[in-house]
């Protein structure tokens, strides 16, 4: 398999609202998680930051402008590997000993980081066998009901455990945006990690499945509307609830 050129790795869409799209093309879709950078009055939030094959803030000068506050919706290998090139990390409370600590076992990176995930790989040195996650001691821990303040914009903390004990999503209740993370999206859910939890997952979707959401950008696969969001977790409840 040939090789990804560093300047190749990222690539940026702006999705409106003050928000912009990131991802890592050369991953497979079903690994590729999404970046979010949304753009505030007083400073900026990145929501997850990619695997950390590839430099973030070398590449992307959008993750470089302003202060930015950068949000870990749980803390996988596909979200946290660039956290620790800001000086600003969050991260709930459940999963900060991750954050401080990774490994290739509570990452998630085994059994997943094979040179099969991507359509190129990572520029050299890297290697699939050795990949690993930087540590990121977070500089403020969240709890559920907490807000991220950008100044005009404000993101309330939504505790989402059941794909991870320390899964958030983000609601901003003015224009009606959900950043979801890894807890719902419209793709095929991972509910079988080690520290996931069935019964909190039920909860969750519950809880998610009646805001008033005008757009959900989720932490795989492309953003879809409030009657999208509607369909893919009432489908997931009923199949939950005659199983």
């Amino acid at each position: 398999m040939d090789r990804a050129k560093p300047d190749d790795w990222w690539r940026i869409r702006n999705v409106g609202d003050g928000v912009t799209w990131i991802d890592e093309p050369h991953i497979r879709e079903f690994y590729r998680c999404n970046l979010w950078h949304v753009r505030g009055r007083d400073g900026d939030m990145l929501v997850d930051s990619g695997m950390g094959v590839v430099s973030l803030r070398e590449r992307v000068a959008l993750v470089t402008e302003r202060p930015v506050q950068a949000v870990a919706s749980h803390t996988h290998f596909d979200h946290i590997g660039c956290h620790h090139e800001f000086d600003c990390r969050l991260c709930h409370a459940a999963e900060a000993d991750i954050l401080a600590d990774p490994n290739r076992a509570t990452t998630l990176a085994d059994p997943y980081v094979t040179d099969e995930i991507f359509t190129r790989l990572p520029p050299e040195p890297y290697t699939s066998a050795s990949y690993s996650v930087t540590s990121a001691p977070a500089t403020r821990l969240l709890a559920d009901g907490d807000i991220v303040d950008l100044g005009d914009r404000h993101f309330e903390v939504i505790h989402t455990p059941g794909h991870s004990p320390g899964g958030i999503a983000l609601w901003e209740a003015k224009t009606g945006i959900l950043f979801s993370g890894d807890i719902v999206y419209d793709g095929d859910l991972i509910e079988d990690t080690y520290h996931a939890n069935a019964s909190d997952y039920y909860r969750s979707m519950v809880r998610l499945y009646d805001m008033p959401v005008r757009i959900v950008h989720g932490g795989h696969f492309p953003s879809y509307g409030r009657q999208r969001h509607r369909a893919i977790i009432g489908e997931w409840l009923r199949k939950k609830e005659t199983t």
